[in-house]
């Protein structure tokens, strides 16, 4: 499957932006997917996460209650929503897939495949 991520940019703290994975293929609705993101210097770090079908979904503390994950399987897109930006936030947010189900995937390591990553800049 190939990941396309978009919707990132700049906004102010406090603001809110709305992240978008598309994937190719007709067998979106196996894979679990997640948002993780990588700040400069930083090592890449898990954000959200949903399960195949969306039963289940997990999140960093940092942006538990914040962030919103979502899926839409008949697009082949998984979103993530962000409200109440911080300028800590600012990162590359990353998609990426894995054939799995009724799973949560919270680590990069288990991931099998990854979008290109949205640049998201929270300015204070």
């Amino acid at each position: 499957v190939q990941l396309q991520a978009s919707g990132g940019g700049l906004v102010q703290a406090g603001g809110s932006l709305r992240l978008s994975c598309a994937a190719s293929g007709r067998t979106f609705s196996s894979y679990a997917m997640g948002w993780f993101r990588q700040a400069p210097g930083k090592e890449r770090e898990f954000v959200a996460a949903i399960s195949n079908i969306g039963v289940s979904i997990i999140y960093a503390d940092s942006v538990k209650g914040r962030f919103t994950v979502s899926r839409d399987n008949a697009k082949n897109t998984v979103y993530l929503q962000m409200n109440s930006l911080k300028p800590e936030d600012t990162a590359l947010y990353y998609c990426a897939g894995k054939q799995s189900f009724a799973r949560v995937v919270a680590t990069v390591s288990e991931y099998d495949y990854w979008g290109q990553g949205t640049q998201v800049t929270v300015s204070s």
